[in-house]
């Protein structure tokens, strides 16, 4: 089994979550790896400016200064998004870390958006794997000699979860490599539900959607199946009618993860805080579904996530939150399937163990 050291939230004594991690991380055998001289990609999200979940730089910090004191060149690191927003190419992604603290004082380190200026810096990877045969993976992750994912575990609107496997495989991928990951359904709207808020053609980044009789319309010529939309609506009037496509998506985004992972030394912290329903991308989030839990660490990352998901499973709602009033008595104690019903949250585990990424069988290693 895979060792999955874990940490809580409980600071007395005046003391730190910062100093808590340290210790976390030190003790999962971090500094173990040989950093000396390597550049080390550190890959983290930095929050949709609005959104107020995302995990603060102070963590990251952490991070970089322990591969600083190893001898490494730390960099934080993430890809553009396929979707409108504030990190769509690398002017916009910097100045969105920039705002939300994300800085060289703060961080210890710089920011590298790793598929470049347009998010067409790609790094072509075979795999040939069962859905993907090439991953197309930012330039700047595959050109880092270590890679260290730092992950804001809550809900996902198509995956169910996102923690690191999401955070590295689906948030490694170019733009070119999202779409890849996506492009498997595409949405469809019902037209009943439809109040014609034009909130979805606002997140559209194909300019598919247009409005006729203030009801969404998807042109499935421009549409390139992201997703975004089902997302951005609040009446649940667009959905997905292949309800395979968000498993398939959890499998190609598990291949993807493998892509960015093999052949090199990595390393994976995720922080389950702040469990938001949806996606840090959004521009905003809603309260958390669950009660903080703690500060998890592995060199496997399929067991970090399963620990994770475990230990949320294992948490009582939080009485404000979406899954507290969630009337899906099929799914009782599947928080994230409560809260994002369409989801396939398993599936990215199974496959991911599948094709050895890594295991879903762990032993805690719990430290005070």
């Amino acid at each position: 089994m895979s060792k999955v050291y874990f940490t809580d939230f409980t600071c007395r004594d005046d003391g730190s979550r910062l100093v808590k991690l340290r210790k976390l991380l030190l003790a999962a055998g971090i500094g173990d790896i040989d950093f000396d001289g390597k550049f080390v990609a550190i890959k983290m999200h930095f929050g949709e400016l609005g959104n107020l979940a995302f995990l603060r730089p102070n963590y990251a910090k952490v991070v970089a200064d322990i591969v600083k004191e190893k001898g490494g060149k730390p960099f934080l690191t993430d890809c553009s998004t396929l979707y409108p927003g504030s990190r769509k190419n690398a002017i916009d992604h910097l100045d969105n870390a920039e705002i939300n603290g994300f800085n060289t004082i703060t961080t210890g380190c710089h920011v590298i958006v790793a598929d470049g200026l347009r998010g067409t810096d790609e790094t072509i990877v075979p795999i040939n794997g069962e859905y993907v045969k090439e991953a197309k993976i930012g330039k700047a992750v595959m050109d880092a000699d270590v890679f260290i994912s730092l992950s804001h575990f809550k809900g996902h609107e198509s995956t169910g979860f996102g923690g690191a496997i999401k955070n590295i495989g689906m948030g490694c991928g170019s733009r070119a490599g999202k779409m890849e990951q996506h492009n498997h359904g595409k949405p469809n709207v019902d037209a009943d539900k439809c109040r014609g808020c034009r909130h979805c053609a606002k997140e559209c980044g194909s300019d598919a959607i247009t409005y006729e009789g203030n009801k969404a319309h998807i042109n499935y010529d421009l549409c390139k199946g992201c997703g975004r939309c089902i997302g951005a609506c609040g009446y649940d009037a667009i959905e997905n009618p292949n309800y395979s496509t968000n498993e398939i998506l959890d499998r190609k985004m598990a291949e993807y993860a493998w892509a960015v992972c093999k052949d090199r030394p990595c390393f994976h912290v995720s922080l389950v805080m702040d469990i938001s329903p949806k996606c840090d991308c959004h521009g905003g989030n809603d309260v958390a579904i669950l009660p903080d839990i703690g500060m998890f660490a592995s060199f496997d990352p399929v067991a970090l996530d399963q620990a994770c998901v475990d230990a949320c499973l294992k948490s009582e709602p939080l009485p404000n939150g979406v899954v507290a009033h969630s009337c899906d008595h099929d799914h009782n104690h599947d928080h994230f399937h409560k809260a994002n019903p369409e989801s396939e949250w398993k599936a990215t585990l199974d496959q991911s163990e599948k094709i050895g990424l890594g295991s879903r069988s762990y032993e805690i290693v719990e430290i005070k």
